[in-house]
């Protein structure tokens, strides 16, 4: 039994898996979008989002963190035919991404699904991508406002009705009450009425 085992196993050793997810986040940092099945994307998300939050801390014990976790791979791009160092993934991360998501209270990536399938074996792919700076964040749900509103009327009617009900009650209390007054009554001895009738 697997009891409070987290995590996909997505058919890999330990250190296997680890470094599937180092070289795929540091992919994703250095390119900001990258294409792959859906259960990977899954498991690298909530990673880059934590490398994230530590790069809007920006201090230097953060960074240190950062290149532990996610090591510190070179980005090279290929100019004229040669090779031209660009910096690296953690400098990115923290000088462009961080700074990029200061006012995101989280969120900062997403997953569109594609209408294509793996060849070999025919695996769901999957577009993971970092959120551009312009993108707005996201807004609560149209349902859940159509919701409320629907229980406010709910609540509005419902207090309607026992206001409703009460007054019907009161009308007919106040019908039999007028009755009895209009009837006569006798005295007997000992201080008591008795009804005539």
């Amino acid at each position: 039994m697997r009891h409070r085992v987290a995590g996909r196993q997505l058919s890999r050793t330990t250190s296997h898996r680890r470094a599937l997810r180092r070289n795929m986040a540091q992919s994703l940092i250095e390119h900001e979008t990258i294409s792959t099945t859906i259960q990977k994307a899954k498991e690298i998300k909530p990673f880059v989002e934590k490398l994230i939050t530590l790069a809007k801390k920006g201090k230097l014990q953060h960074r240190r963190q950062a290149i532990s976790l996610l090591g510190n791979r070179r980005i090279v791009a290929v100019e004229d035919g040669e090779p031209v160092q660009k910096g690296s993934v953690v400098g990115k991360l923290f000088s462009e991404l961080g700074p990029r998501y200061l006012d995101r209270p989280g969120g900062y990536s997403r997953i569109i699904r594609l209408s294509l399938r793996r060849l070999g074996d025919n695996g769901q792919l999957v577009l993971l991508q970092l959120l551009g700076k312009d993108e707005p964040v996201k807004k609560q749900r149209k349902t859940s406002a159509k919701k409320r509103s629907r229980r406010k009327a709910k609540a509005a009617g419902q207090a309607a009705k026992p206001v409703q009900a009460q007054a019907a009650s009161q009308e007919q209390a106040a019908e039999p009450a007028a009755e009895v007054q209009q009837e006569p009554r006798e005295e007997v001895a000992g201080g008591q009425e008795k009804e005539s009738k």
